[in-house]
């Protein structure tokens, strides 16, 4: 057995996910998992941070340190849960934070949460820094999850797997991983939840009500989606940078259900749209992530896909909330056994490549029993 935890913050920053996982060669299997939930001022912090055109030295350093203190708390309450050791764990795979994500050409990706940090108050190996060496390689650096989706999928292959976080990720999977199809659509549950915060103080659209009671606004739509990025053709990936509400310019007239109702269209009409242009013949597509809780934005997915079967990961025995955490054990499991994570046909990368940093953990040091 081959214990590794898998630590996520995603881009909707809304708290810190760990995954228990066991891997071998063969597969990968969850044990339990938990998330810290950011209290409001943080969330709000991170997401100002994604936005932001200016940042000090000092205020990103801060936010370095406190991802990382969020992720030393996730592993340890993870440890306790199941009554473990560090010594019982292998190595912890972290994304941290992603601060910034520019794309090729002459791209980079910036995620925050001191792997020092988390190595040395755990006292385990931490694996982190996973996007940086794909770009190096002339790739995007994202999505590195297909790679995952590839192996955690194999034995339902055609298949995809449509991940809606902050920005939704779609990954086309086939059984000849050279095959395989993996980009961002654009955006997920970010501007939603970024509508909400500011016009109404909640942190998202609980289940998509208010805009299941709004109405479409269809010039707005058909404005969003003339953005360049929805033309672009794969290896792409995005971020806050590019979908946020300072680029939509959102008349202040407009009824806060329709402007929501309008969001969750552009979010669902944007994937379906991927879907329609790059996997026409799809009958298999299974939904994780956060999105997935708001039924209004699933039923419009579906109804933008009729003849598709959307269903949860549940259905395949993964649960939606913990795929990424669970990819990036995975990923760090694939690093110290000087194994490529990187799909080069996803990223566009010129090979494979191993990913990602190694700081090991601190002898005597971390958490025990």
């Amino acid at each position: 057995m081959t214990l590794c935890i898998g630590l996520m913050s995603g881009t909707s920053a809304d708290g810190m996910d760990a995954c228990l996982v066991d891997i071998t060669p063969e597969k990968v299997t969850m044990i339990d998992a938990l998330c810290i939930d950011y209290p409001d001022e943080v969330s709000d912090f991170f997401k100002a941070l994604a936005v932001s055109e200016t940042l000090s030295a000092e205020l990103i350093m801060d936010a370095d340190r406190l991802i990382a203190q969020y992720g030393v708390q996730a592993v340890v309450s993870l440890l306790e849960k199941n009554e473990l050791s560090a010594r019982d764990i292998s190595l912890i795979g972290s994304h941290g934070h992603t601060l910034r994500h520019r794309p090729q050409p002459d791209g980079f990706s910036w995620q925050i949460g001191d792997p020092s940090w988390l190595a040395e108050y755990t006292g385990i190996t931490c694996v982190a820094d996973f996007r940086r060496r794909d770009i190096a390689a002339g790739g995007e650096g994202a999505p590195l999850v297909p790679a995952f989706h590839q192996v955690a999928m194999q034995a339902h292959q055609p298949c995809a797997v449509l991940n809606i976080g902050g920005i939704a990720n779609l990954t086309l999977i086939d059984a000849d991983q050279d095959k395989t199809l993996g980009f961002d659509t654009g955006p997920g549950n970010a501007l939603m939840d970024e509508y909400c915060r500011v016009m109404t103080g909640c942190s998202c659209d609980a289940g998509g009500a208010s805009a299941a009671r709004g109405v479409v606004i269809t010039e707005l739509l058909d404005e969003w989606l003339k953005h360049p990025y929805f033309a672009e053709v794969p290896p792409k990936s995005t971020g806050r940078e590019l979908f946020n509400l300072q680029q939509l310019a959102i008349p202040a007239h407009y009824s806060p259900d329709d402007v929501l109702a309008s969001l969750a269209e552009l979010t669902a009409t944007s994937i379906a749209d991927a879907i329609k242009r790059y996997a026409p013949e799809l009958k298999e597509l299974y939904v994780c992530g956060g999105g997935l809780k708001n039924s209004h934005l699933m039923e419009r997915i579906k109804a933008h896909t009729s003849g598709l079967n959307v269903q949860s990961t549940e259905a395949v025995g993964i649960h939606p909330d913990w795929m990424e955490a669970m990819a990036f054990a995975w990923l760090g499991w694939r690093t110290v056994n000087h194994l490529s994570g990187n799909l080069p046909a996803v990223t566009g990368a010129q090979g494979e490549r191993i990913l990602g940093g190694i700081y090991p953990g601190s002898t005597g040091n971390g958490y025990q029993k």
